[in-house]
């Protein structure tokens, strides 16, 4: 298996305050990044923090809510090549984990798909997807 650890995703409700936070904290995130809705800090080791918006996260997974009583983090897993995502997906839908959402052709350029751990974490799947 080729998947491996990549980034740690986190949803917020106030991209300024949470990127003032991280950066007190020592995370760079770039110039103007309290104004996006999606930013990113290299972490040590090659790994990343990737932030977003809940209106961001609504964009494509239009039933979103925030967790009730609990943390707004998810792991994401890069593959080799979008089919990868599509078969680590369905063995572990088919081995029991729960499905956030099945795979699919996200705007940003990558297959995507979501399960949850068995505490309702959620697990990313993705690769880039082919270009032209």
């Amino acid at each position: 298996m080729s998947a491996r650890f990549d980034a740690i995703g986190l949803v917020v409700s106030d991209m300024g305050a949470s990127v003032a936070f991280y950066r007190r904290l020592g995370f760079a995130f770039p110039e103007g990044a309290e104004e996006q809705g999606h930013t990113e800090a290299e972490l040590p080791g090659g790994l990343r923090l990737l932030m977003d918006t809940e209106d961001v996260v609504r964009s494509f997974h239009t039933e979103w809510e925030p967790p009730s009583g609990g943390g707004r983090t998810s792991f994401a897993l890069r593959c080799d090549n979008p089919a990868e995502v599509d078969s680590l997906y369905e063995e572990l839908v088919a081995s029991g984990c729960r499905s956030e959402l099945k795979p699919w052709d996200a705007a940003w350029g990558q297959r995507y798909a979501t399960v949850l751990d068995p505490d309702g974490n959620g697990i990313d799947l993705f690769a880039p997807l082919a270009t032209v």
